[in-house]
């Protein structure tokens, strides 16, 4: 720690491959927490990032794009289908994942304490996290003297992204943390305000797990991510403040706190 009686952390979540800002973003701090979708697979701003562009161009990003916008799931499945015939997918999709991670878990700070989002890849990270850097699901890690508990990946959706688990087994990670200052996940407890994301037009899944574990163990904070464009930032449920911090890959900017 600093030395100087507090105790100061970042936090950021949604990376999505913005390695530049993400090697500033413990700037000043004692620590880096990360909440995890470290890996760009499709920017919906700019087609021209991303795996998914790499892999099949702007214009195949750009429809893929404008059918998952308008929830024509089953459309955007065949469509993606249809491109990846030919191709060996797993091979090629992990090839484009490692490349990102080499550069992101390069920019990660000492200490970083991270977890995983619901487009990360889990088995791969073992590869890529340094000495400084700690992966937590389902587990705690006290820093300057509070408890953080931490839950990573996200639930079943639509969208079968690569980390996406059961309500069951997702509420035996929550249930196993008990009572922590400082509740961390990659998606939101499972509230309108703070599920509904403004630009896409839906609600991302939240977690009734997460919710209840709030209502019931009162930490201090419940810290997320996945839903970028939120309607609602932050907002207390009894004595918690939930915050969003799912902004980091368009501001570069983390999310401190200092006690």
């Amino acid at each position: 720690m600093r030395g100087t009686g507090s105790t100061r952390v970042h936090v950021v979540s949604d990376v999505h491959g913005n390695a530049r800002d993400l090697a500033r973003a413990g700037d000043g701090a004692d620590a880096l927490i990360c909440l995890g979708d470290l890996v760009l697979f499709i920017d919906y701003a700019d087609h021209a990032r991303g795996i998914f562009s790499d892999l099949f161009g702007v214009a195949n990003t750009a429809r893929l794009v404008e059918l998952r916008t308008a929830r024509r799931f089953d459309e955007a499945r065949a469509f993606t289908r249809g491109l990846w015939d030919g191709v060996d997918r797993v091979p090629a999709i992990e090839r484009a994942v490692r490349k990102q991670y080499a550069e992101l878990f390069a920019a990660f700070p000492t200490p970083t304490y991270a977890t995983y989002g619901n487009v990360d890849l889990p088995p791969l990270w073992p590869e890529f996290a340094r000495p400084g850097t700690t992966v937590l699901d389902g587990e705690r890690v006290e820093i300057g003297g509070r408890v953080f508990g931490f839950v990573g990946g996200g639930l079943r959706t639509p969208m079968r992204t690569p980390y996406e688990i059961d309500d069951e087994a997702y509420a035996a990670k929550v249930e196993a943390l008990g009572e922590v200052d400082v509740l961390c996940s990659h998606i939101p407890p499972d509230l309108p305000e703070l599920c509904y994301d403004t630009v896409a037009r839906r609600f991302e899944r939240g977690s009734s797990a997460l919710l209840e574990a709030i209502r019931a163990t009162r930490p201090r904070y419940a810290l997320f991510g996945h839903v970028h464009q939120p309607l609602a930032r932050r907002m207390r449920v009894g004595v918690t403040e939930c915050v969003n911090v799912g902004h980091f890959a368009s501001t570069g900017t983390p999310w401190a706190m200092e006690w």
